[in-house]
């Protein structure tokens, strides 16, 4: 039977893991962790020990690993069937999942890919084939929030704004243009985070009015810039967004595959805005955190503008796992939990207890601009020391819990079955981890 060092070993030598560097699993400064299997909120590896999933496995996971109504309904799907090619042909799982989007969005049309990163691209595609097929290529340029990511294949890093991809991967992007972000630690004194939204749609209006020519769309994450530092802004800035895409004729891409299905206290973030996208792009947590699936969906104006004889009119574009009917099984497990059980409320009322265990962090003599949305919770913690991440880290996960700090950037991310008991324990060994990383 193979025991915990042998994996390690044997995935050193075949894998090449992702945002790694993976010299550092060699020398150990970043550990690698063999994981045989999850339970709930908890990891566990082949020699039983446990780590808290804090991260929700890269934000992915709401009801915890191994649920047994996901499990049953993958099963359940295993037996009928595992995949069809969705050209030319459908399926009940995808026929019902689009249906229950459409319902849930006022979106639809629904058109499936397998990943975040590949919903962006489907977006911006149709965007610009949308201006096309209406006569005006030269709107084909994205405008995108300051400090923004949207996924690491060349057209979503094209409309992202992270320095470390534009210097490695600059020469092959098309790069956006950046407008303001809403960012509510950008207060000046007196100011509050909703003056600061309207700040930046200001900073939105004057790009806008100078570019509006050229701009085909655009592209958000409502209410949270998840990668570039759990950034949080007020919703005004997306009512003003929403407003200024619609007087100059541009399309608003919501990426809601971080924030969607929950994260910041609404199903979709942005209802909070009271606001409709063009487009909205989702992953990660619509199939529970399961299997790999992503959608797009988009207003019937948008559709109808490829419904034409001409095939160059429509959108090409396809993926070969379209629409898989195990992954479609688990989104619509995952969208009967929300639909049965009062989740949303339930991670109000968490969200207010957690937000209380965590004070002792928040007051932190090194704790900056502790923040919450629904369930996202961060604080940048004042260091110089450039492996703070690192040592945070490996600080961690030696107390059963795993948190991959953004920089100087703790965030806490944890699926939505995280217990009282838990979330103490969290709370408590995250600041334990701190002052240990920090001395």
């Amino acid at each position: 039977m193979m025991n915990q060092s042998d994996w390690l070993a044997r995935s050193r030598a075949a894998v090449w893991h992702p945002c790694t560097q993976m010299k550092l699993h060699e020398t150990g400064e970043l550990p690698l962790i063999p994981i045989a299997r999850g339970a709930g909120a908890w990891l566990y590896d082949f020699e039983d020990r446990r780590y808290l999933d804090a991260i929700s496995s890269w934000w992915v996971n709401l009801f915890g690993h191994a649920h047994p109504r996901i499990n049953a309904a993958i099963k359940d799907q295993l037996d009928r069937l595992e995949h069809v090619i969705l050209a030319g042909f459908t399926h009940a799982p995808v026929v019902e999942l689009s249906e229950r989007l459409s319902a849930l969005t006022g979106l639809g049309h629904c058109f499936y890919a397998s990943d975040g990163s590949s919903a962006v691209e489907i977006a911006l595609k149709m965007s610009f084939h949308y201006w096309r097929n209406h006569g005006r290529p030269g709107k084909s340029r994205f405008l995108c929030l300051k400090g923004s990511y949207h996924g690491e294949t060349l057209g979503t890093l094209g409309v992202g704004d992270v320095a470390l991809y534009k210097e490695a991967y600059g020469p092959l992007m098309r790069e956006a243009m950046t407008v303001p972000s809403p960012d509510a630690r950008l207060a000046e004194p007196g100011e509050t985070a909703e003056d600061v939204a309207e700040r930046a749609a200001r900073g939105l209006e004057a790009m806008l009015a100078e570019h509006h020519a050229s701009v085909a769309a655009l592209i958000v994450e409502p209410l949270v810039q998840g990668a570039g530092g759990m950034v949080m802004y007020d919703p005004e800035y997306l009512r003003l967004a929403c407003a200024l895409c619609d007087r100059y004729n541009i399309h608003l891409i919501a990426d809601e595959i971080m924030v969607g299905f929950g994260r910041t206290g609404t199903l979709f973030a942005h209802e909070q805005a009271g606001i409709r996208p063009d487009f909205l792009c989702l992953s990660k947590g619509l199939t529970g955190g399961y299997l790999p699936l992503s959608v797009v969906l988009t207003t019937n104006t948008i559709y109808t503008a490829f419904y034409d004889d001409a095939i160059t009119r429509g959108f090409l574009h396809s993926h070969s796992y379209t629409g898989n009917p195990l992954a479609c099984r688990a989104a619509l497990a995952t969208l009967d939990l929300f639909a049965e059980e009062q989740v949303l409320e339930r991670n109000q009322q968490f969200a207010e207890r957690f937000t209380g265990l965590l004070a002792p962090l928040a007051n932190h003599p090194q704790a900056r601009h502790f923040r919450q949305r629904g369930m996202i919770w961060a604080v940048d913690i004042a260091t110089r020391d450039p492996d703070f991440r690192l040592r945070f880290y490996r600080e961690a996960l030696q107390r059963e819990i795993l948190l991959r700090p953004l920089g100087t950037t703790i965030y806490f991310m944890p699926p939505y079955v995280v217990n009282d008991q838990d979330a103490a324990l969290l709370a408590e060994q995250a600041v334990a981890a701190l002052d240990a990383a920090l001395a």
